[in-house]
């Protein structure tokens, strides 16, 4: 494409690359010049315009950005009509993001002329929010150029991993002195956090926090038609021997990882039952407020795995706003129970 100053009476054919108001004429960016337009712009006493004309093998900017927005999008993606060089890439259903995010780096490294953004990877999203965009910067790009980009992007680097499961079971652990009322509003968290996943709490099941109680409700859960366990503890998780996880392994399941480098979030542990998964929840999910429970609650009900690879790779960007509820807050020392 050759992009430049030229005489009006050359820029025929031509696309204005900025607005020009002269007299009564305006020419809009993007618009075409026609003969009888330059004509009025010379009358108007514009000599010159910056304008851009299409070298053969040129692709347009909506075109191009239409092709590669396509390429970019998987299962559950929509992709918008272009416009100004741009198309915008929207969430089919409800779920969870899943982003290639090599593809996406290696694209935006082919040529300053295309990019591509997306929200976060792994982000919980709703039926119709933007999750991604594509941008063609010039009025025009190499078809070879493109081909390139589209080289390098893949396929389906942006898809949606739709929430499958739906039946939650809580199991909650109780100590003399906490009171119900906890456990209570413990639960109306959960279904708030559930409600736009489409999932809701089948079970509500309460034992003591005592290794042998929570193993035999844990193989009772495991059995039942639940498709996803959360454990709250009466006390925060202190080690892999505690009660929740023994418990785990005491009813023939799997503690896969302890911990996560996300606060608040940090004492956070995920398992198995049989075939069901298992969240032991920290402190803070009892916290309307965002914290780690939220990242990983999403995936399993988005039938994503959950590695502990996963896990260890969130601390970039894990330090999340403080929870003004918890009775001591990060910076005045770690509290059990909310982390």
């Amino acid at each position: 494409m050759k992009f430049g100053l030229v005489l009006v009476e050359e820029a025929v054919g031509a696309l204005a690359a900025h607005s020009v108001r002269a007299g009564g004429t305006v020419v809009k960016k993007g618009s075409l010049v026609s003969e009888e337009v330059a004509a009025r712009l010379k009358q108007a006493g514009i000599e010159a315009i910056i304008a851009a004309r299409f070298e053969p093998g040129d692709m347009g900017e909506d075109e191009a950005a239409w092709q590669l927005a396509r390429a970019l999008a998987g299962e559950n993606i929509v992709v918008e009509a272009p416009f100004t060089g741009r198309s915008n890439l929207h969430a089919g259903t409800a779920g969870v993001l899943l982003v290639d995010v090599d593809a996406i780096n290696g694209l935006n490294a082919v040529d300053e002329a295309m990019t591509a953004a997306t929200l976060p990877a792994y982000k919980p999203v709703v039926a119709g929010e933007m999750v991604g965009t594509v941008k063609i910067i010039p009025y025009a790009i190499p078809g070879s150029l493109l081909r390139q980009g589209i080289s390098r992007a893949g396929s389906r680097a942006l898809r949606i991993a739709p929430y499958t499961r739906r039946a939650v079971s809580v199991v909650s652990t109780v100590l003399p002195g906490l009171k119900p009322s906890i456990v209570d509003k413990t639960l109306a968290v959960l279904a708030k956090r559930l409600e736009p996943t489409g999932a809701g709490i089948a079970q509500d099941r309460r034992v003591p926090h005592e290794t042998a109680a929570l193993a035999r409700e844990l193989e009772a859960q495991a059995s039942g038609a639940a498709q996803l366990i959360v454990v709250f503890g009466a006390s925060a998780i202190a080690d892999r021997r505690d009660v929740i996880p023994a418990a785990i392994e005491m009813a023939g399941g799997r503690v896969e990882h302890f911990g996560m480098p996300v606060d608040p979030g940090n004492l956070l542990l995920v398992g198995s039952v049989g075939s069901k998964p298992v969240i032991g929840a920290p402190g803070c999910a009892r916290s309307p407020k965002e914290n780690g429970f939220d990242w990983i609650l999403h995936r399993f009900l988005a039938d994503v795995p959950v590695t502990r690879a996963d896990i260890m790779a969130l601390g970039v960007g894990g330090l999340l706003m403080e929870i003004v509820s918890r009775p001591q807050p990060r910076e005045g020392g770690e509290s059990e129970g909310e982390e």
